[in-house]
């Protein structure tokens, strides 16, 4: 199986952040975390986005806030998919992250999950891995059945309440 990179562009990220490797994690996905910045280690990040394919990995996900370019400059670097994790805070509590994560130019997409969203990315992740992963759909249709079956307990708990 191809490994997950969860780039971080600081460590101030990874309380968000480790939801995305829990996540891959629960999935059996194995994955690498790192701190790299678009700006503070340029030359660092572009080299481990242009060997990322060599290296083994089949999708970077990569959290920023503020300026947000860590996943356009991972996309810019790489032909693998990249998903975007703009992240709460600063001046506008996210909203530049997530319009420097989603707006990005004709040919270098960067697939943008919610503030702060790292289990999406990491689902997201799993999804694209299990086009060519059996066993891992397989995972990620029993997930959506428990969650159903979830949601299906409340219900009948809120019945219960609403009626007993």
């Amino acid at each position: 199986m191809k490994k997950v990179a969860v780039i971080m562009g600081s460590d101030s990220d990874w309380p968000v952040v480790k939801g995305a490797c829990e996540q891959l994690k629960a999935f059996d996905i194995p994955y690498e975390a790192h701190i790299l910045s678009a700006h503070r280690t340029p030359d660092k990040a572009a080299a481990f986005a242009k060997s990322a394919r060599a290296n083994g990995f089949g999708v970077l996900i990569c959290a920023a806030g503020m300026a947000a370019h860590l996943a356009g400059a991972f996309a810019g670097n790489s032909t693998l998919p990249v998903i975007g994790i703009p992240m709460k805070g600063g001046a506008m509590d996210g909203l530049d992250a997530l319009l420097a994560t989603v707006q990005m130019p004709s040919g270098i997409p960067v697939a943008t999950v919610a503030l702060n969203g790292a289990k999406n990315a990491a689902v997201l992740a799993a999804q694209i891995l299990a086009v060519s992963d059996g066993a891992l759909a397989a995972k990620l249709d029993q997930a959506r059945l428990d969650m159903a079956a979830q949601i299906a307990e409340k219900e009948d708990k809120l019945q219960g309440e609403l009626n007993g």
